[in-house]
Formats: structure tokens, C-alpha cells, sequence
């Protein structure tokens, strides 16, 4: 689906974390990450379990230059993926952290 269409359902359903993490996943898509941010944030606010969220939102960080901001969303990202045992992700993040430099 298009970001006009998770638009669409954005707005009558502002409240709806599956929506927004849609939108901000076809917002990523198009090169929009400024725009992709808040609701990812929103996302990883509403779920404190929502790995994949806090993954795309601190790679959006990252991308816009934000990585003070980043750093928090990826740890926090790190802690759930080793705690749910989703290893292909904690081994991205833990090379990405290693980075850092």
C-alpha cells in the first residue's frame, strides 16, 4: 500500500499502532525518514516489546544525523532481540553499536 493510503487510515484511526508503523515503513520507502520518525516513535511508545519499531526508528536517526537519539532506540532494540531470541537482528545490532566509534 501507498503513503496515501496509510495516510488515509492514519487519520481516522490516529490511535492504531499497526497503521502508523505501516505508514512509516512506506515513508522510509520513499527516502521521507524525517517524516517516518514520529511515527515510529509512537509505535515503540505504545509497545515496549516492539523490536522491529525501535530497529527502524533509531536507523532513521541514524540517517538524519540524530545518533545521540539513536543510540537509546538501538540498545533498547539490542535488549529485545536478545530477550525474544531473534539472533539476525542482535547480530545487525550489536554491529552497528560496535560502530559507534
Amino acid at each position: 500500500m501507498s503513503v496515501t493510503r496509510f495516510t488515509a487510515l492514519v487519520a481516522q484511526q490516529p490511535d492504531n499502532e499497526l497503521f502508523r508503523y505501516s505508514l512509516a515503513q512506506a515513508l522510509l520507502k520513499e527516502g521521507r525518514d524525517p517524516e517516518a520518525v514520529a511515527h515510529l516513535e509512537f509505535c515503540a511508545n505504545k509497545k515496549a516489546d516492539w523490536m522491529m519499531a525501535r530497529i527502524w526508528l533509531g536507523k532513521a536517526l541514524l540517517k538524519l544525523g540524530r545518533k545521540a537519539e539513536a543510540r537509546p532506540w538501538l540498545e533498547a532494540a539490542l535488549a529485545l532481540a536478545v530477550e525474544q531470541s531473534h539472533e539476525d537482528p542482535e547480530r545487525e545490532l550489536r554491529a552497528l553499536l560496535a560502530d559507534w566509534g
